[in-house]
């Protein structure tokens, strides 16, 4: 991913410091207006509106814009420069977008309602500008513009948003903001403020350009070590570039300008993690993207795997960075409709496994629901039928969710590529745009990892920018271009896999370790050690170190009596591994020593195994220590006891076989006697609980009636609130009406006007106070060169064909000295024109420019040239006779000679 501006760009570069585009939809005027009334006149940006408008009424966009502003304000006409200082507002019925500095105009192909303007103009942005685009979402309903802001921010542009609370509609900027592609959110103002104190060289710096060397290792060590030791993830393995690029955004957004200054930010707004986190985990990806993978994909490569297994196989497949989810969905699409065109492979199935390091990212691909804008990247049978649409949140504009069919394929899960073992026995495996962000080491470590997760044949998908590299002996290339490859047998010898495995992993406890497992308990340095381990060993009583859940985390001696793995999956809770007399004396003897916080013995218990009853009693004691939730921890020790005898002591003979039956009847009532006390026992301990358990649901009682009295009361305030809003609603549909009907009458005053122009056939142009074009008559285009798309053109920038140098000093003196004034001037293709210059007064008597007006005299001259030629001709006529009677006499013609 670069942040560099394309090549295209820089010819633009000198003139335009950024380019900034707005996207709005519904209360989006005023938006605009309080957005573009805090910037000032010179900015050295060019500013790109882009609007849902009505196709088949004209826009007033511009003209409202220009009010508020004084940078010039005009529709964008096809072909256009940008230039600085100049707000370019989209047409109706088009879809505006940039290539290089240059406008692009083009009709929508979609039907109206599926039309994304803001979309396309911010992608296009992002293409033509990289680092020096600006995105901005205001106000608006439905999802457009989020997928745009996607790829102005892959591309290290800056993209903000409307604070939701300030929006009069916030279903557009709330959703931007949820997306997590927005670097800053707030009022419209503040947002102007912001661009024009954010340098915009910030936005296009790069990891070295700041700070170099050894320097910048140290402070990036610093803040990755800080992102580690917190829980967030370990980045070590990650590429300098990237990380640096992206944290020195953030501190760009701070004004901060060392790594030093933000670490420290960091340790003291724990939050500030949280978001780096997500700037540096920021997934971009979309339906189908790259389509010329997916059509090879679909149409070669699943089929030649559906062919190769038998009918009813389940394939497998990993996607790895699946980010929210898009990718995993279209594989699953893909793998359907390839399994369609082969009804012979209709009983095989695919179970896709998605993973992705970003929790709240596996949280939305789980949902499977996505915006509205993903139309634009599927067909609309695939929209059709494997999405259905369902009203969203906020503004109840149109979502898509996932059909049931599709999402039962892939399982989602929280995974770490470089910490966690890896899913195995795959056909295929999608790791695309990932590998890109790693250093060589750990990309030298994951294509063995790859090659041991797929089956034999199995296809590795890659990024267009990602390379098997120098492992070429795991992988056979089927298209070397699209990045797609199928796994072989390692012909270089023995491969040598690297599994990753985290650090702090912990084994379970097993009965037949040692007490003391460190180096002086299997080599004991010293006579005490080994008397001390000894003696542990042997003579003290089996126990185990258990938490408040029950889960053992230590063990010392034989427990194999009183505690026996269950049948299954491993479960090492000494609830589930107690044997049979135990288990409800132990859980109500834990409960009671963790809530008195003392000593608690259970006696008179009796354990049966395969071999014998055996009579045992338990000492429970808390210990000092916690563990590392910060929890009590458990000694649960087992004391063994003899059984009562039941027959008489030493040998006897049949003569006393009384005293033998009356031993057997005390051992029996003993034994009885210990069974009522442990009873009792239990007994009371389940009473006390159930005593706290009734206190809990009586305040449980109690919390639910305040809640639903709440609720009620909240219930009558929405009710209320739902009365208010329909008469609002009136009240908005009678405004709405009014407004209608003054925009009737001032679009009938315009005609009005323009007609009344047009018909006087008087050539007129008014000029605001800065003597730029603010409107004109067609009779003035047959003096100035003049097009629509003139207005807002400086006077001195016409060319026309008056003969009138002093024009526009003319001008400037009528608006100084508000004095009218009349010339005559000659033009170049030979007519004479009035031109009298008047100031521009509005109803509230206010200079607010000149108005020049142009009269065709060429007549009148014509006949005051003819008026002076005959009051001439009798005089012409007197000097013409007086110059006759003193001419000489004409020469007398030659005779004819004679012969």
């Amino acid at each position: 991913m670069s942040t560099a501006s394309p090549p295209a760009a820089a010819p633009a570069a000198a003139r335009l410091k950024r380019v900034v585009a707005l996207g709005a939809s519904a209360g989006g005027l005023a938006a605009l207006e309080e957005f573009f009334s805090g910037l000032p006149g010179k900015t050295g940006m060019a500013f790109l509106v882009a609007t849902h408008m009505d196709p088949t009424q004209p826009a007033m966009l511009a003209q409202l814009l220009q009010r508020v502003t004084a940078l010039p304000v005009s529709e964008a006409e096809q072909g256009q420069r940008l230039d600085p200082d100049h707000v370019y507002v989209i047409p109706p019925n088009k879809i505006m977008t940039v290539a290089a500095d240059h406008l692009q105009l083009a009709s929508p192909q979609q039907p109206r309602g599926l039309r994304l303007p803001i979309d396309a103009l911010f992608e296009s942005l992002a293409q033509a500008w990289g680092a020096r685009a600006v995105a901005i979402v205001l106000t608006g309903m439905g999802a457009d513009g989020t997928l745009g802001l996607q790829e102005v921010k892959q591309a290290g542009g800056l993209t903000l948003a409307q604070e939701p609370d300030s929006a009069q509609f916030d279903s557009m900027p709330s959703r931007a903001i949820k997306s997590g592609f927005v670097d800053l959110h707030a009022t419209p103002k503040l947002l102007a403020e912001y661009l024009l104190q954010q340098p915009a060289e910030s936005l296009k710096k790069t990891a070295d350009s700041a700070e170099t060397g050894a320097g910048l290792t140290r402070n990036l060590s610093g803040i990755l070590a800080l992102l580690k030791s917190t829980g967030r993830h370990d980045f070590t393995h990650y590429k300098r570039s990237t990380l640096s690029r992206r944290i020195e955004r953030r501190m760009g957004l701070h004004k901060l300008a060392s790594c030093e200054a933000y670490e420290k930010l960091l340790r003291e707004r724990p939050q500030e993690l949280d978001l780096l986190m997500n700037e540096l985990l920021i997934g971009v990806t979309g339906f189908f993207r790259d389509r010329p993978v997916w059509q090879r994909l679909q149409n070669e490569v699943l089929p030649q795997l559906l062919a190769a297994q038998v009918n009813g196989y389940e394939f497998r497949a990993w996607v790895a960075g699946c980010s929210t989810g898009e990718e995993a969905y279209s594989l699953a699409i893909a793998f359907t409709e390839a399994q369609e065109a082969m009804p012979e492979r209709a009983a095989s199935s695919l179970r896709i496994f998605a993973s992705d390091l970003s929790g709240d990212a596996i949280a939305r691909a789980r949902r499977g629901v996505y915006p509205s804008a993903i139309s634009g990247e599927m067909t609309a049978q695939r929209l059709q039928r494997f999405f259905k649409p369902e009203q969203g949140q906020g503004q109840g504009q149109g979502q898509y969710r996932v059909v049931g069919s599709i999402r039962e394929m892939l399982v989602f899960a929280k995974h770490d590529l470089n910490g966690d073992p890896p899913f195995t026995k795959l056909d295929l495996l999608s790791c695309r745009n990932l590998l890109i962000y790693f250093t060589a080491p750990l990309q030298n470590r994951l294509f063995p990892l790859f090659h041991y997760s797929l089956r034999q044949g199995g296809i590795l998908l890659l990024g267009s920018s990602e390379s098997i590299g120098r492992f070429g002996a795991l992988f056979d290339p089927v298209d070397a271009q699209l990045r797609i490859y199928r796994r072989r047998e390692n012909m270089g010898g023995r491969l040598v896999t690297e599994f990753p495995c985290r650090s702090n992993a912990r084994k379970p406890p097993s009965s037949k370790e040692p007490l003391l497992t460190d180096e002086a308990s299997r080599k004991p340095n010293s006579l005490q050690i080994a008397a001390e381990h000894l003696l542990l060993q042997e003579f003290a009583p089996p126990a185990v170190v258990v938490n408040a859940q029950g889960d053992i985390l230590y063990i010392n001696g034989r427990t194999g009596k009183y505690l026996e793995p269950a049948a299954g999956r491993a479960n090492w809770n000494i609830h589930v591994m107690a044997r049979d007399g135990l288990r409800s004396a132990l859980d109500a003897g834990m409960r009671q020593a963790l809530s008195e916080k003392r000593p608690v013995q259970l006696q008179g218990l009796f354990v049966q195994d395969e071999a014998a009853r055996q009579a045992v009693d338990v000492d429970l004691r808390t210990l000092p220590s916690v563990d590392e939730a910060g929890h009590a921890l458990l000694l649960v020790a087992f004391n063994a006891q003899p059984l009562p005898a039941t027959d008489g002591a030493g040998p006897e003979t049949k003569a006393t076989a009384k005293p033998g039956a009356h031993g057997r009847r005390s051992a029996a009532l003993i034994e009885a006697q210990l069974e009522l006390q442990r009873s009792k026992q239990e007994l009371r301990l389940l009473r006390e609980d159930m005593k706290v358990t009734q206190e809990e649901l009586q305040a449980s009682n109690e919390e639910l009636q305040s809640t639903n009295e709440e609720l009620q009361s909240t219930n009558e305030e929405l009710t209320s609130s739902k009365e208010e809003l329909q008469s609002m609603n009136e009240e908005l549909q009678a405004i709405n009406v009014e407004l209608q009907a003054k925009l009737d009458a001032l679009e009938l005053a315009q005609s009005d006007m323009k007609n009344l122009l047009n018909s006087t056939e008087i050539a007129t142009l008014f000029l605001d106070k800065e003597l730029n074009v603010r409107r004109f008559t067609e009779q003035a285009k047959k003096i100035f060169k003049l097009r629509d798309s003139d207005v807002g053109r400086p006077l001195g920038d016409l060319s026309s064909t008056l003969e009138f140098p002093d024009l526009q000093t003319d001008a400037k003196e009528t608006l100084r000295s508000l004095v009218s004034s009349e010339k005559q001037v000659p033009t170049a293709d030979q007519r004479w024109l009035s031109v009298r210059i008047m100031p521009y007064r509005n109803q509230n008597d206010q200079i607010l420019g000149v108005v020049i007006t142009f009269v065709d005299i060429s007549s009148s001259k014509q006949l005051e040239a003819k008026l002076k030629a005959a009051q001439l001709a009798p005089e012409l006529a007197a000097s013409s006779a007086s110059s006759g009677a003193t001419a000489p006499a004409a020469p007398a013609a030659p005779a004819t000679p004679v012969a």
